[in-house]
């Protein structure tokens, strides 16, 4: 054990290394001045962050991940449809529920109200995600399906209410935070524990597309909420994202808050568990005791990560953001393209998806191959969020757009490709994205004197948008790759044959 969690704290190190360097080069540059006590913060933040991630990724591996896998093909075995759908349900709801990632965000608006409806529509969607597994229905067409709805919802909002219209951003936000560090092992080894004990030709491609399916039902709740009554949302005071004068205080508090957070996700994850693990499951010791240890893992890893986050990253992005842009526009375009490329590197979750790809794929999707299309996807999104608080313009020119081009894609790539690339989407969108590019994005929206909610917010939304792009488009360069070598082969056999004709002759 003690060596695997060496190996993960230097993946991790691997991971955040870029961002943290990346942000300290920049503070010896004209652009931004940080000051000593800020980059000494910040930079001791990072270590923290390393550490964090590092034992999380272990507890996902020895604890979530099992989890979710023996909840799926338990409940599967006992055939009893009705069952595995309500216990979904409730997973779902209570997952998201306590999800931090959806704290943060419910946090920042000043709205309580966003974690219920949220919870209700992660919990719904999560029962439809299964439904398509077992009935083994195609998750482009219902993607296709429910992603109309949306627009079509956004464009009734635009229409009708051009105040909570503003809100637009924030519902497609709320997808995105929701698929965070606790939910995504957990689900997404649901799905390939549903999908392995069910069976089929397409066991593997059936077992994803549970995240992507389970990042619209929050788009769609927090929608018809904004179509309601706008939640008693407001925007975020840009105060509450500077350095803290009194710093021991500052971390006590986090701590507190973050401890009481992971307890609350983590436990309610852990109690259902055992609960169906008692009525239905029945597993050995052995390996309740082997959950029991990853969970301890995964506490201890997610409570250094997030309070690393808060205490160090989240100003140090609203700074960079507000400082930037006063400098140059370009420059804050260019920084952004930069810090997308590797703050994705970073995500605890996208460790996870990477790993869990490369092993169901057999190694067809590897996962260098993976996390350079999320890096280059992740990179353009913040880069074309930048260039849309700039001008001002809504989010839907680039939503509508992308996700018709990534929709219209699932039609030319192998399917797999498509259940992976929506998956990412919601994955790519974690923690880190929330408290370090939400607040830059903030940041540089306040310095221009803009309208917070509707042009900083949509940031996550276009950071779980671009990567089913360049997923899919890694897909379709893999088919043309495959054509071209079995056209070579062909020629080859060809000119073989005919060679043996001419000696013959």
């Amino acid at each position: 054990m003690k060596k695997l969690l060496f190996s993960k704290i230097k993946e991790s190190l691997i991971s955040v290394l870029p961002v943290t360097l990346i942000v300290i080069i920049l503070n010896f540059t004209p652009l931004i001045d940080l000051g000593v006590r800020e980059i000494l913060i910040f930079s001791v933040s990072a270590l923290f962050l390393i550490l964090g991630i590092g034992f999380f990724t272990l507890g996902a591996d020895v604890a979530m991940t099992p989890m979710g896998e023996h909840v799926g093909s338990g409940l599967t075995k006992t055939k009893k449809l009705s069952l595995l759908l309500i216990i979904c349900f409730i997973m779902g709801l209570f997952i998201t529920v306590a999800e931090p990632d959806l704290t943060v965000l419910a946090k920042q608006v000043g709205s309580n109200l966003i974690i219920i409806f949220v919870g209700l529509g992660v919990g719904l969607f999560l029962l439809l995600a299964i439904l398509k597994i077992v009935f083994k229905k195609d998750l482009a067409s219902i993607l296709m399906y429910f992603y109309m709805v949306l627009f079509a919802l956004a464009l009734l909002l635009l229409s009708l209410n051009a105040e909570n219209a503003n809100l637009i951003p924030l519902s497609f936000d709320s997808g995105g935070v929701t698929t965070g560090p606790i939910t995504v092992p957990f689900i997404m080894a649901l799905g390939v524990g549903v999908a392995t004990t069910i069976g089929g030709r397409n066991s593997s491609e059936n077992s994803f597309g549970l995240v992507a399916m389970c990042s619209v039902g929050p788009i769609l709740a927090v929608l018809l909420l904004s179509l309601i009554n706008g939640g008693d949302i407001s925007a975020p005071n840009p105060n509450d994202y500077l350095f803290s004068n009194d710093l021991a205080s500052s971390i006590f508090l986090t701590l507190g808050k973050t401890t009481k957070d992971v307890s609350i996700a983590l436990g309610l994850v852990v109690v259902f568990f055992f609960i169906i693990n008692f009525i239905f499951l029945k597993l050995p010791k052995q390996k309740l005791v082997q959950v029991l240890v990853g969970t301890a893992f995964t506490y201890f890893g997610l409570i250094i990560f997030l309070t690393a986050v808060h205490v160090g990253f989240m100003p140090v992005g609203f700074i960079i953001g507000k400082e930037l842009v006063g400098e140059s526009r370009l420059a804050v375009t260019i920084v952004a393209f930069v810090l997308g490329l590797v703050v994705v590197l970073a995500e605890p979750a996208v460790h996870v998806l990477n790993k869990q790809v490369e092993e169901i794929t057999n190694g067809t999707v590897s996962k260098k191959a993976m996390m350079i299309a999320l890096s280059i996807g992740v990179g353009l999104s913040i880069c074309l969020s930048v260039i849309r608080i700039i001008f001002g313009f809504s989010i839907l020119c680039y939503l509508i757009p992308g996700y018709l081009i990534s929709l219209g894609l699932s039609f030319f790539v192998p399917k797999i490709y498509t259940a992976i690339a929506f998956d990412s989407g919601g994955v790519a969108s974690g923690p880190l994205t929330s408290t370090f590019i939400l607040p830059f994005a903030i940041g540089v929206c306040y310095a221009m004197g803009g309208n917070i909610l509707s042009d900083a917010f949509g940031i996550v939304a276009m950071v779980a948008m671009t990567p089913l792009i360049t997923i899919q488009l890694l897909g379709f360069a893999s088919i043309s790759k495959k054509r071209v070598s079995e056209k070579l082969a062909m020629k080859r056999i060809l000119d073989e044959e005919d060679n043996q004709i001419i000696r013959f002759l």
